[in-house]
């Protein structure tokens, strides 16, 4: 057995311990992933799987991930600027747009692992409490918990929103209704009427009307792709409920076609070599004299 030095340098004696970095840099909560991540020890090395939610401005992400001891690995995952391919027109990151990814994520994982015919999940939004229920001889439903990352959880975030598109969906993932749009703290109730409004876009046709009255300038800044588009206000419920219909139809992805030779588009110039260089200075010196002597 050959000899090992035991190097004890000097941040060996120091008390303070260095954080994960990603725990430095402000992006992983650690406290959290580890509750969501760590499997029973009789579970058999059976995955934990997990809905992440992820927020940017101008993009919805959602994915069905678990942990190894590699890395993370995502068994599929869905993306709102997607919603465009179900005629979905406008803005693609409010309420709505998120419920719809929820539905539409839900709808391609069990699409993937076989169980879309047997749990459809809530078919018809009406914004009412709903958990999905095994079936008896049957597989029993997809078990996931909700990632939330560093996203606040407060009551009406859209971080529900998807989680109430992928529970419509068929998924089976523990949850309440306080968080959802339509609860009320004061009074401890829920109103489902109130959130099946802002899944299908009623909030937003309520702000399109209210500008058309007191703001029309405001109204062309904020919604210029629904006037683009000619989506009224009262064309939008209209428009979300088609797209629901689409999803459940057809939810599954389907790559774009690449070329197969690509032309390369060079953006930055291209080097000199010293001769061109050379030349260019000459160039330069040149036309400095001619002003000079037009001057």
């Amino acid at each position: 057995m050959p000899f090992v030095k035991v190097v004890k340098t000097r941040a060996y004696y120091k008390r303070f311990q260095v954080k994960f970095k990603r725990r430095r840099e402000g992006k992983t909560d650690y406290y959290a992933r580890k509750r969501l991540t760590i499997q029973d020890k009789n579970k058999y090395n059976s995955p934990k799987y997990r809905l992440v939610v992820r927020f940017s401005n101008k993009d919805i992400i959602l994915q069905i991930a678990y942990a190894t001891i590699q890395c993370d690995r995502i068994m599929t995952a869905a993306y709102s600027h997607e919603l465009s391919k179900y005629g979905v027109k406008g803005a693609v990151t409010n309420y709505a747009a998120a419920y719809a990814t929820g539905l539409l994520i839900a709808r391609r994982v069990l699409t993937k692992i076989g169980l879309n015919d047997k749990y459809v999940g809530q078919e018809k939004v009406d914004g009412k409490p709903f958990l999905v229920k095994e079936i008896e001889g049957e597989r029993r439903p997809f078990y996931v918990l909700l990632d939330v990352g560093l996203n606040r959880t407060t009551t009406g975030s859209r971080v529900f929103a998807a989680l109430k598109g992928a529970v419509d969906g068929g998924l089976e993932i523990p949850h309440n209704n306080r968080r959802f749009a339509g609860f009320d703290s004061t009074k401890n109730k829920f109103d489902p009427s109130i959130l099946r409004k802002h899944i299908m876009g009623g909030h937003v046709a309520d702000y399109m009307r209210l500008l058309e009255k007191d703001n029309p300038e405001k109204l062309q800044k904020v919604f210029s792709q629904y006037i683009k588009s000619k989506v009224a206000p009262d064309d939008i419920e209209k428009m979300w409920a088609k797209a629901h219909a689409q999803i459940r139809a057809d939810p599954v992805y389907v790559p774009t076609k690449k070329p197969e030779n690509p032309k390369h588009v060079r953006y930055n110039p291209k080097k000199k070599n010293l001769k061109q260089r050379k030349d260019r200075i000459k160039q330069i010196l040149a036309a400095q004299e001619k002003s000079a002597v037009q001057q």
